[in-house]
């Protein structure tokens, strides 16, 4: 277990050694295991960089993203223009499914819905948007109704776990019902806990994964 001021610090190390943050500045705040970020940034691809280099650092339970993204006046675009780039952006991306997906913008903020049968185009659409210029936020509202339905999803996302070099499988319980795969136990850190989940989510026939892992000592 790390201490507060030693979890403070390497949260701060993350960041400064993040690329994408050189130009930014971000408070840190750590007590028992919650980090919270603070401050502004200039582009919300930043912001993201920021939680997700917090996330990779071991110690940190659970995670407060308080940073706000504040345009700087040449990157500002009305919302119009930010909804054509978003569908413009769909068109090249291969793994975006066409006409499945609907998109709102509001000052700024990109609101994405509808259905595709995998999670990983899910993703790809919410990639294409995050770095496009003008956009503040992302709310990925899109569902994943798969058009297959397989028996042994539960067998598949166990042998998916025991292949990654990263994650303990023996102390992640995996179980199934309906397309709906739970996720129990413990790991090491938010790294194996997105991993464990992303795991599942590559599982032919998943609907919806709940993540009850929990981040500890093993």
């Amino acid at each position: 277990m790390y201490s507060d001021t030693a979890l403070q610090k390497n949260v701060i190390d993350e960041l400064a050694w993040e690329p994408a943050l050189t130009a930014t500045e971000i408070g840190v705040a750590a007590k028992a295991g919650v980090v919270t970020l603070s401050g502004k940034v200039h582009t919300y691809s930043q912001k993201y960089a920021a939680e997700k280099a917090a996330r990779r650092v071991s110690g940190v339970k659970a995670l407060a993203d308080e940073v706000e993204v504040h345009l700087l006046p040449e990157h500002k675009r009305n919302d119009t223009d930010i909804a054509h780039a978003v569908l413009n952006g769909f068109t090249w991306n291969v793994s975006v499914p066409e006409d499945k997906i609907q998109v709102d913008v509001e000052d700024g903020w990109v609101t994405l819905r509808g259905r595709v049968d995998w999670d990983f185009q899910r993703r790809a659409a919410e990639a294409s948007v995050r770095s496009l210029t003008g956009v503040r936020g992302v709310s990925n509202l899109i569902a994943v109704t798969p058009s297959v339905s397989v028996s042994d999803v539960k067998g598949k996302i166990e042998s998916a776990l025991k292949r990654y070099a990263e994650i303990d499988a023996k102390h992640v319980q995996v179980s199934a019902s309906d397309g709906t795969v739970t996720l129990r136990g413990t790991v090491r850190s938010w790294t194996e806990r997105n991993d464990a989940e992303r795991a599942a989510w590559a599982a032919p026939g998943v609907r919806q994964v709940e993540d009850l892992l929990t981040i500890g000592v093993l």
